[in-house]
């Protein structure tokens, strides 16, 4: 059975594999540097193989410790996950709720309905983790998310919020200078805002009758929110949520053109719906939700 010491060592090598140095680490455990050393190299002698190459890019990680990550990772959430359960007791309000969300809804949407929240619930404190990809919930990597696609863990509650429409977007600022196309041909000829790497959805997905590469895009980026950015900025046309170009005072480009729609859902595990404050933050999302996609519901 493993020790409290142990146990010590194993968050501080978690903690080097995700800083990726010692010293970066050791802000992350609220340790010394040279401390992190020591239990790195206390682990080595345990285990009787080394975990990092020393080179002069910095710490490589060897086999056993990418192959020791996932149960590290694990550890970790189960250990954060029963810190926020301990925060308050289930049949109160208090504690803490730690909600994911994609990057565009975290900062784009997110922020005035947690606002509303934290005044109604003073006594809730909240914790946010941006990512484009699904946290697992099952793993208690968060305890609620807003999710764009239907759930498919069987241990999930799940309310669908509505759907998400997409068109085509430009600052009218950029309008006023170079005008607005009419045509798919015509908007081809003008700077678009798109994808480098990583296509959000396919042509087809999109129900655009014409292949899309990233040849396309004057400006290639896989970071929504740089896309974003640089389309309020004036740069040229790209794809945005209709609610958010709405408040953003963006203008239609080519409407219609686009139909596709991606469906909102807000997720709990099932073992959180006897806690009060996570019943309170779900349908607080839940409604304000809807309220902020408004065109699909």
């Amino acid at each position: 059975m493993a020790s409290t010491a142990d146990w010590d060592l194993f968050q501080s090598l978690h903690a080097v594999l995700t800083a990726g140095s010692l010293s970066s680490a050791a802000k992350l455990r609220r340790l010394t540097q040279p401390t992190i050393g020591r239990h790195i190299d206390q682990l080595e002698r345990r285990l009787g193989a080394p975990l990092f190459l020393r080179s002069p890019r910095g710490l490589q990680p060897t086999d056993l410790a990418l192959a020791l990550r996932p149960h590290l990772d694990d550890m970790s959430a189960a250990a954060q996950a029963a810190m926020r359960d301990a925060s308050g007791a289930a049949e109160g309000s208090s504690g803490v709720v730690r909600v994911t969300a994609s990057e565009i809804v975290g900062i784009e949407v997110l922020p005035a309905i947690l606002a509303s929240f934290r005044e109604a619930h003073p006594e809730i404190d909240i914790e946010v983790v941006l990512s484009n990809r699904n946290e697992d919930l099952t793993r208690r990597d968060a305890d609620i998310a807003v999710r764009m696609a239907r759930p498919t863990q069987n241990t999930l509650v799940a309310r669908k919020v509505g759907s998400v429409g997409f068109g085509f977007y430009a600052a009218p600022e950029y309008l006023g200078r170079h005008g607005a196309p009419a045509t798919w041909d015509e908007l081809e000829e003008h700077p678009v805002i798109g994808y480098d790497t990583r296509p959000m959805m396919t042509a087809e997905e999109m129900k655009i009758d014409r292949p899309v590469t990233r040849d396309l895009f004057a400006l290639r980026t896989d970071n929504d929110i740089a896309q974003l950015a640089a389309l309020r900025a004036g740069f040229g046309i790209g794809v945005c949520q209709h609610a958010i170009a709405r408040r953003s005072g963006l203008q239609p480009v080519l409407p219609g053109a686009l139909t596709f729609r991606l469906e909102m859902w807000v997720c709990m595990h099932e073992n959180l719906r006897t806690s009060r404050r996570m019943r309170l933050m779900f349908d607080h999302l839940f409604a304000e939700l809807g309220k902020a996609i408004g065109d699909g519901n």
